[in-house]
């Protein structure tokens, strides 16, 4: 897909969309996870913390006795992960888990339990819970704290958030391909739309359907009020266009009468120059004429059989003069089909084989067949042909075929032109035959 594609625009918007919204939903469901987690952890320890406060005595020296201590296997095993400690006036009271070691201070208020994760015995990180208590009338305070290694819970939280990560990731991948699937449904009326419009460039009588989503509506609307007018500025530039060049007929008719006369008074020199502009203006006109049709080519649609046209040709060309020194052949496939109007075929066609049969020796071929999903068609001489570098010079974008030598004039100019018209293609090459091959081709639907 291009870069400047809508598909494409589409797509990445509705993939950035879907990624930045699971990314959300990803850290909103794990902070909740977290938080649940956490929240039950600290419940469990303000759990064990309140058997311990229920236990909680001082001696005369203020020093903490708990009774009974919380047997749990996890307090009784050194370094077992669970822990408390009551810190008296008089000494402390602790778990045998904390062995020789001693919970860190942290702050403790004497409303609630104070939960906070803090760095433990053993290289452990723990999370914590504390209190500070007053358990006789004495008013001697009593900080209370119970503790549990937390790493198990965090590598559990840590293996959660991988896991939710990937089954995002793949709902990413799933609602990608929905967005890829929604957006060509979607695109679906641009791609009917591309192929009217293709069939409107092809022909300005054609016009847009009214088959179309109301969004696309105004601009199908708007385009089929444009191809009108073009229609319609095409028409009236035609017209004039031939009613200029038939104008031009009857003064050129005139001059050439006046040439006659002055060859038949002597002026044969005069004479000679005006008979050259009159065909140089005359090949001019019908030159233009010829491009009118082209331009009438682009819209007229049709189809012919190459076949058909190639033989009617050939037959009216026999019968001319030179045409009667020429041995034709035509081997062309009868079942073509060419969407191009018969008329237009034939302007091509007989344009070529006239132009072959005046500079062959004795041999013209006209053939036609399907190349490479390509309706080929081919007339060939044995005649001089074109020079290597007039035929490449020829093939140039924008150089006239009738000014680059080889005494081939308008004629394959004009085919030139009524090719394009037809999306079609012209070549020039070296012929089989030892003449010039002239080649028309065009892409099979």
């Amino acid at each position: 897909m291009k870069r400047s594609s809508l598909r494409l625009r589409l797509l990445l918007g509705a993939a950035i969309a879907v990624f930045l919204a699971l990314a959300l939903a990803w850290g909103g469901i794990s902070l909740l996870i977290h938080q649940h987690i956490e929240t039950r952890e600290a419940a469990q320890l303000r759990s064990v913390a309140e058997r311990v406060v229920a236990g909680l005595t001082l001696d005369a020296a203020g020093k903490p006795m708990i009774d009974p201590a919380p047997s749990d296997a996890a307090f009784q095993a050194i370094a077992g992960g669970t822990y408390w400690q009551a810190i008296g006036p008089g000494g402390s009271a602790q778990s045998p888990s904390l062995w020789d070691q001693s919970l860190p201070e942290a702050a403790a208020s004497g409303d609630d339990w104070t939960t906070a994760t803090v760095p433990g015995p053993f290289g452990k990180q723990l999370t914590m819970v504390s209190r500070r208590i007053q358990p006789d009338r004495r008013a001697r305070d009593v900080i209370v704290r119970v503790a549990a290694d937390d790493s198990e819970m965090r590598d559990a939280l840590r293996e959660f958030d991988a896991e939710l990560a990937l089954s995002l990731a793949f709902l990413w991948v799933v609602l990608s391909l929905a967005a890829y699937f929604q957006v060509s449904l979607g695109l679906r009326p641009l791609d009917r739309l591309r192929r009217e419009l293709d069939r409107l460039r092809r022909s300005p009588a054609a016009r847009l359907s009214d088959n179309h989503p109301a969004e696309i509506l105004p601009l199908t609307e708007a385009i089929n009020a444009m191809a009108a007018a073009r229609e319609s500025d095409l028409a009236r530039a035609r017209r004039r266009a031939a009613d200029l060049a038939h104008s031009l007929k009857t003064p050129l008719a005139v001059v050439a009468a006046q040439s006659r006369r002055a060859r038949d008074e002597g002026a044969t020199s005069a004479a000679e120059g005006i008979d050259r502009a009159v065909t140089a203006v005359g090949a001019a006109l019908e030159a233009e004429l010829a491009r009118s049709r082209a331009a009438a080519a682009r819209g007229s649609g049709g189809e012919s059989n190459p076949s058909e046209v190639a033989d009617g040709l050939i037959s009216v060309i026999e019968r001319t003069e030179k045409g009667e020194q020429i041995a034709f052949s035509a081997d062309l496939a009868s079942n073509l089909r060419l969407a191009v109007d018969s008329s237009d075929l034939a302007e091509m066609l007989g344009a070529l084989i006239e132009n072959a049969s005046r500079h062959a020796r004795r041999h013209v071929a006209v053939s036609g067949d399907l190349e490479d999903g390509a309706i080929v068609l081919r007339v060939e001489d044995d005649g001089p042909g074109m020079e290597d570098a007039a035929i490449t010079r020829a093939m140039e974008r924008g150089v006239r075929i009738d000014e680059t030598g080889g005494g081939h004039g308008f004629g394959l100019a004009i085919v030139r032109d009524l090719a394009e018209a037809t999306e079609g293609e012209f070549r020039l090459g070296r012929s089989k035959l030892g003449g010039l091959s002239a080649e028309l081709r065009w892409q099979s639907d």
